[in-house]
């Protein structure tokens, strides 16, 4: 049994090492709009509160974090840390704990010469899938300024397995180029 009550994901939260250059390149490059600030310099100096509730160093302060929206998607909490323990490497998709962002844009193309104009990282040329359930996806990397993996994905079509999943009445994946936003 899952989570009594569970509705979905809220947000994504992540760390970087500048809150305003990230929150800026959000904004800019994906049209993300920050909505507040949800606090500043939070630390627990009396106790092991940072260790206990958010498995970090004791001595950890969260110097800021924001929650962003991006589109018809899910919220971004963005974190700036300092830590005496802090790794300043991001992790590598295959790393334990790797990860990366995935947007989904109208079109490939269009998307990937407007990272570049923007002197964005884009890793390699949009790779489209030949066969299986994502037949019709297409993606392709990129960086932020502070090396953190993030994808555009698109399939103007659909993909056969939402294709089919649509026809057969099975859960479909979501894609915010087609959902319905309903905010509660």
């Amino acid at each position: 049994m899952p989570i009594p009550g569970m509705r979905g994901m809220e947000h994504i939260g992540f760390t970087v090492p500048d809150i305003n250059e990230a929150c800026d390149f959000f904004e800019r490059i994906l049209g993300a709009e920050v909505l507040y600030t949800a606090a500043t310099d939070f630390r627990v100096d009396d106790s092991d509160w940072m260790a206990e509730h958010l498995h970090v160093h004791p001595r950890a302060v969260i110097t800021e974090f924001r929650y962003l929206r991006c589109g018809n998607g899910t919220n971004l909490e963005v974190f700036q840390y300092e830590s005496p323990d802090q790794n300043e490497t991001p992790p590598k998709n295959s790393d334990i704990g790797g990860h990366h962002l995935a947007f989904y844009v109208d079109d490939m193309d269009e998307a990937i010469a407007f990272l570049k104009s923007e002197g964005v990282e884009v890793q390699g040329e949009p790779t489209s899938y030949t066969e299986g359930p994502n037949l019709g996806l297409t993606w392709c990397y990129f960086k932020a300024p502070w090396g953190q993996q993030l994808e555009v994905v698109s399939a103007p079509k659909g993909t056969v397995y939402d294709n089919e999943a649509k026809q057969s009445g099975k859960t479909r994946l979501f894609n915010p180029a087609i959902a319905k936003e309903t905010l509660i």
